[in-house]
């Protein structure tokens, strides 16, 4: 710090600690950039700022005051320019600054330290032509303090934090191909998996029919030796007792249902598999959406415990043109953590239940998930351009605890292309995959204690 002998002069040059270029975010502001403390009163002479210029090389500029109020700043490179005027160095050097500053007065760029680093690059290019070139911007910390910022500092910070900005992009674009490659294999293996399955379980299922039939047949067969021959042999009746033929007559067909009803099964959730990792197309097809809901709730039987109810409201849905594959891991995301959500509070209630003795909740109240699906005309219209549009909706809702309005906000946050660089999450990527794939609509609502609702808008072309 310099202070004159007789003007109220004062100088700081910036330490690290006040301000670097290392360590800069897309979040950085200008207090982490070089900032540079140099203020000096409007009576002050010319001779006397010019030559405190010439001992520090650096100083990009001078803050004037007046009775402690900020006035105005002066650029080091306009400050030059006046003195290199005819006669200028006998009119404004030995004259206070207020004068020379009343030919150089040019229009200011003053900012908040708060402001981030890109805002404050972008606003400073969008200065006037003949200001491009002025190399200094007011940086205000409080109040009555000012400080000056080098431009040239501001954009190297800029474009450093550009750089940054690009090798997260192209090393996040690098791991989702790996990523999308990793999932293709996994995709190609499990369809391979669930086409074993499928192949033992086909011999299985076809040769059924023939097993019912054979046993219907010999049945039949036995009925009637019974019929024509009332008064059967001792050892024969022994037999039948040791066997227990009347229970196996009525046993049998129940037995052979049931290995059919897991044939079913199998089948579904071996089909459910091959479409849950089906690699899409360059191109959208037409599929059921009411199928491929299915199959995801199958693939979740295991979470969906006893408590918790799946209600299907289903609609009129035509064939909707998609990319199946995608829409399955939308699909899967939210149902995931509809279901998260209702086995937390499951949990919750049992805890406060065990130790505190009471329950928080209505024994009645009991968890479900809600999915419905329409085709609809939203009024007012989804997309201006098309009013006429029809789309197909598709709301998974769940009776949970809800989420607070902090909680929602930083969700809907992450669906842009800035959270979504630094931490891709599932409903951020569910998010992408509905409006940029699809050019759907991604909505959300929730309340505390009532429950949380997605909305799936998809467009019917």
């Amino acid at each position: 710090m310099f202070v004159g002998n007789k003007l109220d002069l004062k100088l700081s040059e910036p330490s690290l600690s006040e301000g670097s270029n290392q360590d800069l975010s897309l979040e950085s502001t200008l207090r982490d950039l070089p900032l540079f403390h140099f203020q000096a009163m409007s009576t002050c002479l010319g001779i006397t700022v010019a030559e405190i210029f010439e001992k520090n090389p650096l100083l990009p500029g001078v803050i004037l005051t007046e009775e402690g109020e900020f006035v105005g700043m002066m650029s080091r490179r306009r400050l030059l320019e006046y003195l290199l005027k005819p006669q200028a160095l006998e009119l404004f050097l030995n004259l206070p600054l207020k004068v020379l500053y009343s030919y150089a007065r040019t229009e200011m760029l003053v900012l908040p330290e708060s402001t981030t680093i890109l805002i404050a690059a972008q606003q400073a290019l969008r200065r006037s032509p003949e200001l491009q070139g002025e190399p200094i911007i007011a940086v205000q910390s409080e109040p009555k303090s000012y400080r000056l910022l080098d431009v040239h500092a501001l954009n190297i910070a800029y474009w450093q934090i550009r750089g940054i900005e690009t090798q997260v992009r192209y090393e996040r674009a690098q791991a989702q191909m790996i990523q999308s490659e990793k999932m293709a294999s996994l995709g190609r293996l499990v369809d391979g998996v669930a086409h074993e399955i499928l192949d033992p379980v086909g011999f299985i299922w076809g040769n059924l029919t023939y097993v019912t039939g054979y046993s219907e047949n010999l049945i039949e067969l036995l009925s009637a030796y019974e019929a024509i021959w009332p008064q059967i042999p001792e050892e024969i009746s022994q037999l039948k007792e040791e066997i227990e033929f009347d229970f196996l007559k009525e046993d049998l067909p129940r037995t052979i249902g049931s290995i059919k009803a897991g044939a079913e099964r199998l089948t579904k959730l071996a089909t459910s598999l091959q479409n849950f990792c089906h690699i899409d197309e360059v191109h959208p097809k037409p599929f059921d959406l009411h199928n491929i809901i299915d199959g995801i709730v199958l693939l979740l039987k295991s979470r969906l415990t006893g408590e918790i109810e799946v209600v299907k409201n289903y609609g009129y849905l035509p064939p909707v043109p998609c990319y199946a594959g995608q829409l399955n891991q939308v699909f899967m995301n939210i149902l995931t953590n509809a279901i998260n959500a209702l086995i937390n509070e499951a949990v919750g209630q049992e805890l406060a239940k065990e130790f505190r003795g009471v329950a928080l909740t209505d024994p009645a109240h009991k968890p479900r998930i809600e999915i419905t699906t329409e085709v609809c005309s939203p009024d007012p219209p989804v997309d201006t351009e098309r009013p006429l549009l029809r789309w197909v909706s598709i709301r998974i809702a769940d009776n949970g605890p809800g989420m607070s309005s902090g909680k929602q906000q930083r969700i809907l946050q992450s669906f842009s292309t800035e959270k979504r660089a630094e931490k891709e999450t599932s409903l951020a990527v569910s998010y992408q995959i509905v409006t940029a794939k699809h050019g759907g609509r991604f909505r959300m609502r929730s309340q505390l204690g009532i429950g949380t609702e997605f909305e799936i808008l998809l467009p019917l072309v």
